[in-house]
C-alpha cells in the first residue's frame, strides 16, 4: 500500500471577486473532525458578517473521510466545487472554507461553481504542499539487556523513536511505515522477550 500522502502545511488563502461578490478560501492543515469543528467557530466569529461559509474537507489518507457544505447556497454550487479541488490537488487533512460577502447580484449556479472553485484553487496555489507518510505507532517493552538487539532491529529498518524510557525493564514508542510494518514488526517479535502493542 502506498504510504505517502500529500497535504498543505499552515494556513493559505486565495480570493476571488465577481460582480461585487468577493470569495475568500482558506486552506487549513486538519488531523480531526474536532479540528475541523474549531476551525470553522473561528471562521465564523471572524467573519461574522460575511453572507456564506461554504466548506470541505478529505482527512485520513487511510480510510478517507469526506464532507461538504453548501452553506445556504444553492444545492452543489459550493461545497462540491470546493471538495473536487481537494481531489484535483490529491489533498489529504485539509479543510477548505469559502468566505462569501454577498454583493447584490447573483451569479446564477454555475457562476458560483466557478467562483468557489477558482477561489479554493487559488489558497491551494498558494498553499505549501508536502508529502507526509502515513505510519503506526507502536509500543515495545523488553528488559535491559535486549537493548542490543533491539537497536539493531530498529537501525536496520529506519524505524523512528518518538518516546523511550530505559530502566530496569524499556520502553520504546516507534513509527512505522505502513509499508514496512510487517517486516518491521515480525523482525521485533521474533527477539524472545520484547513484548510488541499498536497504539
Amino acid at each position: 500500500m502506498e504510504d505517502i500522502y500529500k497535504t498543505v502545511e499552515g494556513v493559505s488563502e486565495g480570493v476571488y471577486k465577481e460582480k461585487g461578490s468577493k470569495f475568500i478560501a482558506r486552506a487549513y492543515h486538519v488531523k480531526s473532525e474536532d479540528e475541523i469543528k474549531e476551525t470553522l467557530q473561528l471562521l465564523r466569529k471572524e467573519f461574522y458578517d460575511a453572507r456564506h461559509h461554504c466548506y470541505a474537507w478529505r482527512i485520513d489518507a487511510r480510510n478517507e473521510k469526506i464532507r461538504s457544505n453548501d452553506d445556504g447556497e444553492p444545492s452543489g454550487s459550493a461545497g462540491k466545487p470546493i471538495l473536487n479541488q481537494l481531489y484535483s490537488f490529491e489533498l489529504f487533512d485539509v479543510l477548505v472554507v469559502v468566505i462569501r460577502y454577498f454583493g447584490g447580484t447573483k451569479l446564477g449556479v454555475s457562476g458560483l461553481i466557478n467562483a468557489y472553485k477558482t477561489s479554493t484553487r487559488e489558497a491551494l496555489n498558494n498553499a505549501v504542499i508536502v508529502n507526509k507518510e502515513i505510519r503506526d505507532l507502536y509500543l515495545i517493552e523488553f528488559e535491559y539487556p535486549l537493548m542490543n538487539k533491539v537497536m539493531r532491529v530498529i537501525k536496520e529498518e529506519g524505524l523512528t523513536i518518538k518516546e523511550q524510557q530505559y530502566d530496569n525493564l524499556c520502553l520504546i514508542k516507534l513509527e512505522i511505515k505502513l509499508s514496512t510494518i510487517n517486516k518491521s514488526t515480525n523482525r521485533l517479535s521474533r527477539i524472545v522477550g520484547v513484548k510488541l502493542k499498536k497504539l
